[in-house]
């Protein structure tokens, strides 16, 4: 009988580093493609944009979206920096700074980008796609915190029942 084998797509020079979902990357920018066809597409084809559905006034959106948006590239940008940017001796469960709050900020950062525009554009199909991406992010991060738990047991389980995946606690 054949075992299930995980694979994992590690980062061979930094041994500190867990891996990632085998697809992510390549998922992540498939899904960025699609979301921008959407967008054009409903942009000049099927012009569900704005009016159709509820009217939210343009005084209430750009702010929301353009908070969002700044939040999300913050997210990722803090995230990544404190990931990639800070080599450890060893690898450990990354508990500080926005990972303090939320165990997924990198994850969390594209998505409220995503949502952004979402709200700022006020498109049905667009939001639909927004969707579909949430449950890929949702999927990767299961994954990783899969992967996360078989290489630090205990101390990475006991970070999850204090820090939440994508809403944080404050």
């Amino acid at each position: 009988m054949k075992s299930k084998v995980m694979k994992i797509k590690k980062h061979e020079a930094r041994p500190d580093l867990t891996g990632e979902h085998p697809l992510g990357d390549l998922g992540q920018l498939i899904l960025l493609i699609v979301f921008i066809f959407v967008w054009i597409v409903d942009i000049f084809f099927i012009n569900l944009t704005e009016t159709q559905y509820l009217n939210l006034s343009l005084s209430i959106r750009i702010p929301i979206g353009i908070i969002i948006l700044i939040t999300g590239f913050y997210l990722a940008f803090k995230s990544m920096k404190l990931v990639f940017g800070t080599k450890r001796k060893q690898a450990e469960v990354i508990r500080d700074k926005v990972y303090d709050k939320i165990r997924h900020p990198m994850y969390l950062g594209a998505l409220l980008f995503y949502l952004g525009i979402t709200i700022l554009m006020y498109s049905i199909p667009l939001f639909i796609t927004f969707i579909v991406i949430f449950i890929f992010y949702n999927f990767i991060a299961k994954y990783e915190e899969r992967l996360l738990i078989k290489r630090f047991g205990e101390d990475y389980a006991n970070y999850m029942k204090r820090v939440r995946r994508w809403i944080p606690k404050f």
